[in-house]
């Protein structure tokens, strides 16, 4: 989006509205660059529709009309002092209305995470000197030369091969290892680019730019903000290390939906393999002050907390840097495809080709014969195979499989988000919540509230400036400074619920993705108790201070000010509906799932799809339900128990 000065000027004077700085030490988001990193962001987005909305936004912004719209009356909105202007903005974020609510959000999140990431002219934003967040420390001068050497076209392309695997994350970079063990000529599609060690510790900012999926940002009602990674390895560079294998009961669930080889030894024997060639160990997930927290507090109450397994090597610090390795590991300690998976299938031969975005499938008389990507200057690449995985995530797979002309009706839906929130404790003690291991402890006490096991698991994560917005209110622009002034005595326990309930994937005219989900009642109620659980913990480890992500605000100081009863109550009154609670989905599943039949599942008990045989997904979205863990494991097992599947297929 290239805005004109009107639009320019007017995404300056909401930025400036959300952070002013304190006309003191720290400056306005527009004299610290952060109006140009919403710009930034906002010209990552694929849907031309969503772009052109934010246009005629813009436009309209200043204008008397629009002041009567947010009833500042007929007043442009730079007529407004600061406190009218707030005042303005809160009556969108407390709207009735969920159109007006979800507005604010996305305003809210796009100013802030920008004015908290964005390192400013001199490199090291004042705002955290002033916290005492420490500067991006770069990459490590010893760190070794890129390991890969993938190919990025600049023309037009045509490769061949025996299979094309689209996506190169759990799925894809675990399927292409497997494929090219067998034998077979692989080719590997990855939309995003590669990077490695000596890229990584350049900061929050360079790492959400460079290693997460431009869009879509969010779900249509604005329920939840969206994360998934694109780049070489996907998910598994960005993902914080947690390596759960499938739960037992899930398995079952998931055999009983008409995929028995998930309660067999073949997947046992898969989960194995992967946790054997990632790494996976529990010797190295010490406490952070994070977890620290979690397992002091759920232990008061009597809840169990277990140690967290991590696919990390010995050279992991589990310290300073690894509470940003969200961002990229630049000890090289974490065990992605990137070091694994791939650097097995290249070793075997397979082509591994970044900067590829596939926008079809070619079928033809119910067979795949390839796939046509384009890259972002604009070069068209023709892959002729006799097989064709998609790995692209359980977003990007559905959409791509609907470009290309497959019509099952399950194709698309029974999509499950785990919708994650947060509640906040802020303590006396250092925590220091962007340090420390990514997670090392995890309580399962409400995991399972309705006796099919489904509830919420209570885990940590590390809190950088930016990301910290995503699960906070804001109720003006002093109270957001004071609250990021104390972040360095924040901890934080963040609520997974698995949800029983599904959204959809659909696509716009342009083929773009868009993403349906609201929670419903019983996956509400689920994630109402984790607040309260949350609380529970974070107010017995000692907290003076604790608030959740209700844009209404609920906040309560034990034995001063409220209590944990009047908390959870003010949360339900703040509501959980689109706006009114920040939530994010952190692991993304289900969208193309695995089943029994045609009826009810995208693809076959190998990952096929029920249309063309020889397109096989292995990603994510073959889950046939929410896992209820972190899915990493979960995702390699299956591509690599799929992969094996056509591997035999191909070499009879």
């Amino acid at each position: 989006m290239e805005p004109t000065a009107k639009q320019r000027a007017a995404l300056g004077l909401i930025c400036d509205t959300f952070a002013p700085g304190d006309g003191l030490a720290l400056p306005s988001a527009s004299e610290l660059g952060a109006v140009e990193t919403v710009l930034r962001m906002l010209a990552r987005n694929p849907r031309e529709a969503e772009v052109k909305q934010l246009a005629m936004l813009l436009n309209l912004w200043d204008s008397r009309v629009f002041g009567l719209l947010t009833g500042s009356g007929p007043r442009r909105f730079s007529a407004l002092s600061q406190a009218e202007r707030e005042r303005s903005l809160l009556r969108l974020g407390d709207s009735r209305l969920a159109a007006k609510r979800t507005l604010f959000q996305a305003l809210k999140s796009a100013a802030l995470l920008a004015y908290n990431a964005t390192p400013g002219p001199t490199g090291v934003n004042p705002l955290w000197k002033q916290m005492g967040y420490p500067a991006p420390p770069g990459p490590l001068r010893s760190a070794p030369q890129p390991a890969l050497a993938p190919l990025r076209p600049t023309e037009p392309t045509t490769l061949t091969c025996d299979v094309v695997v689209v996506g190169s994350g759990a799925g894809g970079g675990t399927a292409a290892a497997v494929l090219a063990e067998a034998g077979l000529d692989v080719v590997v599609l990855e939309r995003g680019n590669y990077y490695d060690d000596r890229d990584f510790g350049t900061g929050e900012l360079d790492g959400l730019l460079r290693l997460y999926a431009p869009g879509p940002q969010a779900t249509a009602e604005g329920q939840l903000t969206l994360a998934a990674g694109t780049c070489l390895g996907g998910g598994t560079v960005v993902n914080w290390s947690t390596s759960l294998p499938t739960p037992d009961d899930v398995r079952a669930e998931w055999s009983d939906l008409g995929v028995p080889r998930f309660t067999t030894t073949e997947y046992d024997d898969a989960l194995a393999a992967v946790q054997r060639r990632i790494g996976v160990n529990g010797d190295r997930s010490p406490l952070s002050a994070r977890d620290a927290i979690l397992e002091r507090g759920a232990t008061a109450l009597g809840w169990q907390v277990d140690a967290l397994p991590r696919n990390v090597s010995r050279s992991c610090d589990a310290g300073t840097d690894c509470g940003s390795c969200g961002y990229g590991c630049r000890l090289g300690a974490k065990q992605s495809v990137t070091k694994t998976w791939l650097a097995d299938a290249a070793a075997k031969g397979a082509r591994l080709v970044v900067d590829a975005n596939v926008r079809s499938v070619d079928v033809r008389n119910g067979r795949a014969e390839g796939v046509t990507a384009v890259t972002s200057d604009g070069a068209r690449i023709d892959v002729r195979a006799r097989a064709v995985v998609v790995a692209a995530g359980a977003i990007q797979t559905p959409a791509l499989l609907r470009r290309s002309g497959l019509r099952n009706n399950n194709i698309g839906r029974y999509l499950r988000l785990h919708p994650a929130a947060a509640v906040y404790g802020v303590f006396e003690e250092e925590v220091r919540p962007w340090e420390g291991g990514m997670q090392a402890r995890i309580c399962r006490r409400h995991r399972d509230l309705d006796g099919s096991g489904y509830g919420v698991i209570y885990e940590t994560g590390p809190v950088q400036p930016g990301l910290a917005v995503g699960f906070m209110n804001w109720r003006g622009a002093d109270q957001h400074r004071a609250t990021m002034l104390e972040l360095a005595h924040t901890g934080v326990v963040g609520i997974i619920t698995r949800d029983r309930d599904h959204g959809t994937v659909t696509v716009d005219r342009g083929g773009e993705p868009i993403v349906k989900y609201q929670l419903s009642d019983r996956d509400r109620a689920h994630l109402r108790t984790g607040i309260g659980g949350a609380a529970q913990i974070l107010e017995a480890a000692g907290a003076k201070r604790i608030f959740s992500g209700h844009q209404a605000g609920a906040s309560y100081e034990p034995g001063v000010r409220g209590s944990h009863t009047e908390f959870v109550a003010a949360a339900d009154a703040a509501g959980y509906g689109p706006g009114q609670c920040s939530m994010a989905a952190l692991h993304i599943m289900g969208s193309a799932r695995m089943g029994g039949s045609p009826d009810m599942s995208a693809t076959n008990p190998d990952g096929a799809t029920w249309e063309v045989p020889n397109i096989v997904v292995a990603d994510a979205s073959c889950f046939p339900t929410s896992s209820g863990v972190n899915p990493m494991v979960s995702i390699e097992a299956i591509a690599y128990m799929n992969a094996e599947h056509l591997a035999a297929q191909l070499n009879r």
